[in-house]
């Protein structure tokens, strides 16, 4: 059964004028920020799981740092972010909010970012390069004691996810394979349960035993 976007969207509270500001700005530059329904379902798991740290890759302009932030006030947020330019909206964006004191963000690639190894994070949200999902995963799932949750986004890909590869645009099948074995090989991992929600873009929620 399908629902109707007007019927999907009345659940959705109303932003304030700095989140409506950030949401139409990011629709006018084409950068990609989480989908109203799908952060919807994200903050209302992470209300049950209650992180009181959040490690997220893929600041973009601070859009979903904030939403999250917002959702859990005594919750503190590490962010990384190697666009230049996003990093500078998403300081200025995150200056105007009430949360700013909570959430830091970093600077550089996130694959080549030095996290330090006794540092723990409750939950780690992945919103960055769809096709280093796994290097991701592997690299900062480490850093989530077991009974964390890691939360991944854009995994149904606009619906590219669901095409056989020779389907996919020649210019974007190694990043759709990629998340295919990505998407294969968490779901068989022996160390999680994970779980796809099918809202906004898809939203993948990997519990650690």
């Amino acid at each position: 059964m399908e629902y109707s976007n007007a019927y999907i969207e009345s659940f959705i509270q109303p932003r304030s004028d700095l989140l409506v500001e950030m949401e139409s700005f990011a629709d006018a530059n084409h950068i990609p920020i989480m989908q109203l329904p799908a952060i919807e379902v994200l903050n209302q798991m992470l209300r049950i799981q209650k992180p009181s740290n959040i490690l997220e890759i893929g600041t973009a302009i601070g859009y979903s740092a904030i939403r999250m932030a917002l959702t859990l006030p005594d919750c503190n947020i590490v962010t990384i972010e190697r666009d230049v330019e996003r990093v500078a909206l998403a300081k200025d964006f995150i200056s105007r909010s009430e949360v700013a004191n909570r959430i830091t963000v970093i600077e550089g690639d996130a694959l080549e970012v030095d996290v330090d190894k006794n540092t723990t994070f409750d939950a780690v949200f992945i919103d960055a390069a769809k096709g280093q999902y796994m290097r991701f995963f592997e690299k900062f799932s480490a850093l989530v004691p077991s009974g964390g949750v890691l939360y991944i986004d854009n995994m149904y890909m606009h619906g590219l996810s669901d095409l056989k590869l020779e389907e996919v645009p020649r210019r974007k099948r190694t990043m759709i394979r990629n998340l295919k074995n990505f998407s294969e090989w968490i779901m068989n991992h022996d160390e999680y349960d994970s779980t796809f929600f099918p809202v906004g873009d898809g939203l993948l929620i990997c519990f650690k035993r």
